[in-house]
């Protein structure tokens, strides 16, 4: 249960209705249901969000996401990104091999990204040039850059759902 009083589209101020309907259709999730009471950070939040990772393939994108989620443990982040990668070809088997942290069903360039994001998800610190060199075999300097904010990204709404006790809108998929 939530930590947290969500904003339905009924009690929410006209601003905050006005972006679940033009966004959301009238059905925002639970995390857009929280964030809205601050109105400025959900637009904003909305904006950012759309905009991270749009330089790497998608199929990449949901790799990454689900990664970090699941290093860090958010149910919440890893199932949304579990059933939205499902439409670029993901599998259960995708599912379980990242969850043991097993790249070798990827492409050299997909390692070299997981590698990289769960060192920097782990210990940030400890990112040297060398581990950027690697990456840059691989991906141009925007690129590199969405990885990074992809991974901040990930991280950020790790540490928003499961601490607020956002539960799932729809079942539970077994990963």
């Amino acid at each position: 249960m939530a930590r947290i009083i969500l904003i339905s589209p009924e009690s929410a101020p006209a601003e905050v209705k006005e972006i679940y309907e033009k966004t959301f259709r009238g059905k925002p999730g639970k995390v857009q249901k929280a964030l809205a009471h601050r109105p400025e950070m959900l637009k904003n939040f909305l904006s950012f969000y759309a905009s991270v990772g749009r330089s790497l393939d998608r199929k990449l994108y949901e790799l990454i996401y689900i990664r970090v989620s699941l290093i860090n443990g958010c149910r919440y982040c890893s199932q949304h990104h579990v059933a939205s990668s499902k439409r670029v070809g993901l599998t259960a088997e995708d599912g379980s091999a990242l969850k043991a942290g097993n790249y070798s069903r990827y492409s050299e360039k997909e390692q070299a990204a997981l590698t990289y994001v769960e060192k920097l998800t782990r210990t940030p610190r400890d990112i040297t040039d060398a581990d950027v060199v690697l990456l840059q075999k691989h991906f141009s300097e925007p690129e590199i850059v969405d990885i990074h904010i992809l991974t901040g990204l990930a991280n950020l709404t790790n540490r928003f759902t499961d601490p607020l006790g956002l539960e799932l809108e729809f079942p539970e998929e077994k990963i």
